[in-house]
């Protein structure tokens, strides 16, 4: 029996792994292939046929719209499933896709469950689930509440259960965690030091040193403390439901005076309480970006010379 095949395409290889070792999991005989951008994805698909295409949105040389429209326009590739995995979640991009051809939408920052949904409904429809769940899936746990790092590490309670200890901000490492001063050598934006109490009711959007951190357990404000090219260190509001590290994530940030949002995807690569106590309200978290888009990068190094201009910023800190 021929194998399901399945095309990633996304320019950052954290979203591309965590895609891949998702379907993995649950669909052992599948096969993946990847590509960097659409032109590179374009090539792939010139050469050989696959039953579903997982794509970005926002790619350098070629984005995943243009690679959607010329499918479209392909007589072999009109009716495969095409599915945009993209952190451009809002009405008019979702309009957009569907008027060229898209078979279904995952937002970012996304769950297994919610990946896998939309895995299954597309492949449903042009009748291949069958072929696909006749391999025996491995049972997921969905109890993590880290779903990046559950997919990462293959799903194993055994493996991902240590990299929890780390975590918990409100345990005794909490002491010895990097005390918020430093962070001046990062590169601060054009605003005061954040301190915690100040920001309860910090950030709505587009606000100077403050902006959106979507997770899957929900959206909340944010306080920009730092920024490099690499990262961005934030303080959010401790809620009940706790970030993890290895999440994946998006900081969407308004650009300029027409109030575009970025949306720059990454991962939480660190998590301690942004005070030195057990109780603290407050998270400070490391934010690494994943975009290799250039525009993405410039509109970075461009917050960072309006913010620092005054401040000496060394690049990669």
């Amino acid at each position: 029996m021929s194998k399901v095949s399945v095309l990633v395409v996304d320019d950052a290889s954290f979203i591309r792994d965590l895609v891949k070792k998702c379907l993995r999991n649950y669909f052992p005989g599948i096969r993946i292939e990847d590509a960097v951008n659409g032109k590179k994805a374009q090539a792939i698909l010139a050469r050989e046929a696959f039953d579903l295409v997982l794509c970005d949105w926002e790619m350098p040389e070629m984005s995943g719209l243009e690679l959607l429209t010329w499918c479209r326009e392909q007589d072999n590739l009109k009716t495969m499933p095409f599915v945009m995995v993209t952190s451009r979640g809002d009405k008019e991009n979702v309009v957009q896709a569907i008027q060229a051809g898209v078979s279904g939408y995952v937002s970012k920052p996304f769950t297994n469950e919610q990946l896998l949904t939309k895995v299954k409904q597309a492949l449903n429809k042009v009748g291949k689930l069958d072929t696909l769940m006749n391999s025996a899936p491995t049972k997921m746990n969905s109890a993590f509440g880290n779903d990046s790092l559950s997919a990462l590490t293959g799903g194993k309670a055994a493996v991902a259960a240590p990299a929890a200890a780390p975590v918990n901000p409100f345990a005794k490492p909490v002491a010895a965690a990097p005390a918020p001063a430093a962070a001046p050598s990062r590169g601060l934006l054009n605003s005061p030091p954040v301190k915690a109490p100040g920001a309860a009711s910090a950030a709505p959007a587009g606000g100077r040193g403050q902006g959106q951190l979507r997770l899957s357990s929900g959206t909340q404000p944010c306080v920009i403390k730092a920024l490099s090219l690499k990262e961005a260190l934030l303080v959010v509001k401790r809620t009940d439901i706790l970030p993890q590290v290895l999440e994946s994530a998006v900081l969407d940030l308004e650009q300029g005076d027409n109030a575009e949002t970025a949306r720059l995807n990454g991962y939480l690569h660190a998590i301690v309480a942004h005070e030195q106590k057990p109780d603290s309200d407050w998270l400070q978290l490391t934010f690494r970006f994943v975009d290799k888009d250039a525009q993405k990068l410039d509109y970075i190094s461009r917050l960072i010379a309006r913010g620092t201009a005054q401040k000496h910023f060394v690049p990669g800190a």
